[in-house]
Formats: structure tokens, C-alpha cells, sequence
């Protein structure tokens, strides 16, 4: 399906909000030999950037997260064979397209799915800006279609609740039955936008209201639909943060809808979701709220592991370098791995997480790091070993609060000649994402490798998501190539 272009003029003034982030760096083995990650099942930063390319602009670099363009996609890691392990853990590990000499180490996680038939009984609130700021096609209006594809989905087990807020906040819908489609419909198309924007008090609120219709067992969420832009009320991102926090300890998760331009604080949404045990997600099309509201529903509502860590452990007479791609604002310390009591990601039924490391084997003369002067030399015992690195996953199932351990090795002999066409499709993701970022870690991959890359690894393609991305390909080489004729910064 060819991808609808919208060539426009960025925003006179844009005044969205994004984290800084830097760049992952590479790690000698022999000194960080060890690597600890919170898994991230957002995929907001994708949708995010796919609006940015198809309006004809480059997007800032920090908008760009690796993690999350990965993530978008299934890359069919298999499912655990029963829920007893509520995922399982695979590896693949094969040499990088953009440097043989170096290879990336594939991690893949897929949790059990559930048929929608079966999910346990719903309590939703639809927390909803209806500040003056939302007051554009691309926000309210779309805002209102993306919730009504979510409710045919409902069924009379379910309870819905619409809190709306600008200057103050206000109760649309008390808890309803879902499978009151009409009334639900209506209330939702009564929505209108005017006012500032007091999104503390609509929290509030909402968690009052979740907390009335509190289903034991079942799923309890928020769904705060926003362009992020709180400006009265408590307006501090840590206060908010805060908030968010103490009430996901009660079993009610928050998930964000991220949605419009210009003053879109992405920067929010995706804190406030981390917060709130939830997932950051960007509607910029109808389509895309059909994907995560209606193919992906059980994965963005039902939460099946909780607090999930990754840890690598890298041999370092094996590995002499490695650098974890994305991920940034998700590393954990070492000790962090197994305190039970530092947060982490969660998984939705049916999930799939995929994390890259590209690393350098020792003796391959394809390290960057320069050689230290002074450096010491590899324990002969760990030479001899046939492992690269050896991976642990920890986990708690929901209203667990003691963790429990996965652990397996990833041999030197499952290096394949050549990768997988999932794999090859994740390094032409995470090769597209660098580029947009400045090009700093696929030495000499363009914009044609990463296309011809993408293209030789579509796959059956069901939805059409793989295409899409190499029309995106395309749009991104237009911008950076128009950014480099005007002089501008590559990010």
C-alpha cells in the first residue's frame, strides 16, 4: 500500500520535548564485562518519527530511540511452551551487515498471547486532554476515532470510565458496562477541547475512578491520552512522577497515547508511562490505533510479567568489546539485577522484546577502542571456554513481589555464517535509526544498504509494516540528504 506523503512546511514554532539521550558507548570486555537493561515494549518513538518523515522534516535526534523502532516489529521468536514461563528467551547471534569483521548478538523475548476472548474482565479509564491545544485534526478528532475502535472490543464483563480534563477535571462516563457500545460511543463524541491544561487533577481523578471499579484478578489501567502539554495544576514532571508511581503500587497501570504536533512533550508521555508501569505508545494514524487497540489489545492491557531485567554477562577472553544498541534511558546498574525492589518493564501477553549488542571478538582487529598501554591479558581458563557471554532474565509474575531467574549461555559455536531474515531486518532498523541519529556506529552503511537490507528480509509481511518501513527508508535519505545540502547538522 503505498504510504500517503503530506509534504509540509515544519511548524513556525515547535516547541515539543524530547529527553537528551546519548549514544550507548562501546565497553572494553575485560573492564564492564558485565551489561544490565530494563526491557522497553514502547514503540512510541517510531510512530513519532514515521509522522516527522512523512511532514517532510528531519527528525531531532533525541526523538529517536533505537529500542523502540526494534520493537515495532515481530521478528517470530518462538513462545514458551507453556504459561508456567510466562516467555521464553532465545539468542541469535551473526555477523553485523555493516561490518563482518564485528557481529550482533540477538536477544529475543516472546511472551505467551491470549485470545481476546479470553482476557480477564476489564476496568478501563480513558483519560482524555481536552485542553485548547488539542484543538487540531491530528489530536482530539483522532483521539476520539482511536478510542472507538477500542470499543467494539468490550464486552459486559468489562467497566469503562472517561475522565476528561483542561483547566479542571471532569467526569464524562461513570464506570459503565463495556458492552454499552452507544453510551460509551456517545460520551466519547461529546468530547471538546478548550481551556489549559491541568493534567494532575485528571490523574486524580482517574485513579479514583479506577479505583471504584477495581476488578481483583482482572486488568486495571489508565489510558491517558495526550499531546503531553501540562501547564496548570502540578505541572513538575517529577511531582507527576511521583503521583504515578505511588498508585501503580495499588494494581492500576497507566499507559500513554501520545498524539498531535508542535507542542507534543514526548518526553511526558514516555516518563509517565515508564512510571506507571504502562507502555508509551504514539497514535498518528487511524491505522495505528487499529494496530495497538485492536490487533495488539491483549499485549497493551494485559500485563503477564512484571519488573522483566536483562543481564549479559560478556567472556572476556572471548568478547573484546560489545555495545548495547538503545536502551539508554532503561540501564541499570549491576546491583540493580537482583533487588527486587528497583523497577523495571513489564511484558503484555503476547509481546515480543528484541535487544541488540554488536560486539568484537577478541583477535579480530576489528576493535574500536584503541589497544591500552598498560592492559592486562585474558585468564587462560576463560580461553578455554566455548561460551561468548552468558545471559540472566529476571521476572515476577503480576502481585508477585520476589523475582524469579532465567539463565542460559550463549556459545561461541552458535555463530552463524550468516543471519536470519529477522535479524537482518532488525539491523536495517537499528542501521536506520543511527543514520537519522548522525551515523556514528554503522561505519560505512548508507541509506541504499539499509534499503537493500530491509528489502531482502520482508518476510510474509501480513500487515504491511515491513513495506512501510522501506518507504520510510526512502523519506529519511530525502531529509538527511536535504539537511546536508542546506548545511545543517546531520542531528
Amino acid at each position: 500500500m503505498p504510504m500517503p506523503q503530506r509534504p509540509l512546511p515544519r511548524p513556525a514554532e515547535n516547541t515539543e520535548h524530547y529527553d537528551t539521550r546519548e549514544d550507548n558507548p562501546v565497553r572494553r570486555t575485560r573492564e564492564a564485562p558485565v551489561s544490565t537493561f530494563s526491557i522497553d515494549v514502547d514503540t512510541g518513538s517510531y510512530a513519532n518519527v514515521r509522522r516527522m518523515l512523512r511532514d517532510g522534516y528531519r527528525p531531532p535526534a533525541d526523538a529517536v530511540r533505537v529500542e523502540e523502532m526494534l520493537n515495532y516489529f515481530d521478528y517470530g521468536h518462538p513462545a514458551p511452551a507453556s504459561r508456567e514461563v510466562p516467555f521464553k528467551v532465545t539468542t541469535e547471534l551473526a555477523p553485523a551487515p555493516w561490518n563482518p569483521a564485528r557481529q550482533l548478538l540477538m536477544v529475543g523475548i516472546k511472551g505467551y498471547d491470549v485470545d481476546k476472548r479470553e482476557l480477564p474482565p476489564a476496568n478501563l479509564v480513558l483519560l482524555v486532554d481536552t485542553s485548547g491545544s488539542m484543538d487540531d485534526p491530528a489530536k482530539l478528532p483522532l483521539l476520539k476515532r482511536a478510542f472507538a475502535q477500542l470499543v467494539p472490543q468490550l464486552r459486559a464483563m468489562d467497566r469503562v470510565s472517561i475522565v476528561a480534563y483542561a483547566g479542571h477535571a471532569g467526569l464524562v462516563l461513570a464506570p459503565t458496562p463495556g458492552d454499552r457500545h452507544g453510551e460509551i460511543l456517545a460520551a466519547l463524541e461529546q468530547l471538546q477541547a478548550a481551556g489549559s491544561t491541568n493534567g494532575g487533577e485528571g490523574l486524580r481523578l482517574a485513579y479514583a475512578m479506577a479505583r471504584q471499579g477495581y476488578v481483583e484478578g482482572g486488568v486495571n489501567r489508565i489510558l491517558l491520552a495526550t499531546d503531553g502539554d501540562f501547564n496548570v495544576g502540578i505541572t513538575d514532571r517529577n511531582a507527576l512522577l511521583t503521583l504515578v508511581a505511588d498508585q501503580r503500587r495499588t494494581g492500576i497501570a497507566l499507559s500513554t497515547l501520545g498524539f498531535g504536533s508542535g507542542n507534543y512533550n514526548d518526553a511526558m508521555a514516555e516518563r509517565l508511562a515508564d512510571a506507571g508501569n504502562g507502555q508509551h505508545l504514539y497514535i498518528d494514524t487511524l491505522d495505528e490505533a487499529r494496530r495497538v487497540l485492536v490487533r495488539q489489545m491483549q499485549a497493551t492491557l494485559l500485563t503477564i510479567a512484571n519488573d522483566v531485567k536483562v543481564q549479559v554477562e560478556f567472556n572476556p577472553a572471548v568478547v573484546a568489546e560489545y555495545r548495547l544498541v538503545g536502551y539508554e534511558n532503561r540501564i541499570l546498574r549491576e546491583e540493580d539485577f537482583a533487588n527486587d525492589r528497583v523497577d523495571a518493564g513489564d511484558i503484555g501477553a503476547g509481546h515480543e522484546v528484541t535487544a541488540l549488542y554488536e560486539i568484537t571478538l577478541a583477535g579480530s582487529g576489528a576493535e574500536r577502542l584503541p589497544p591500552l598501554r598498560y592492559g592486562d591479558t585474558a585468564p587462560a581458563a576463560a580461553a578455554n571456554s566455548g561460551e561468548l557471554a552468558h545471559l540472566r532474565l529476571r521476572y515476577k509474575l503480576p502481585g508477585q513481589d520476589e523475582s524469579r531467574l532465567i539463565e542460559t549461555p550463549v556459545l561461541r559455536s552458535s555463530l552463524r555464517p550468516q543471519a536470519s531474515e529477522s535479524l537482518r531486518f532488525a539491523a536495517a532498523v537499528a542501521g536506520y535509526a543511527d543514520l537519522l541519529r548522525g551515523g556514528k556506529y554503522v561505519d560505512r552503511w548508507t541509506w541504499d544498504d539499509v534499503e537493500r537490507t530491509a528489502r531482502g528480509a520482508l518476510g510474509e509481511d501480513r500487515f504491511g509494516l515491513r513495506h512501510e518501513f522501506v518507504q520510510l527508508v526512502d523519506s529519511a535519505r530525502s531529509v538527511t540528504t536535504a539537511d546536508m545540502a542546506r548545511g545543517q547538522p546531520e542531528a
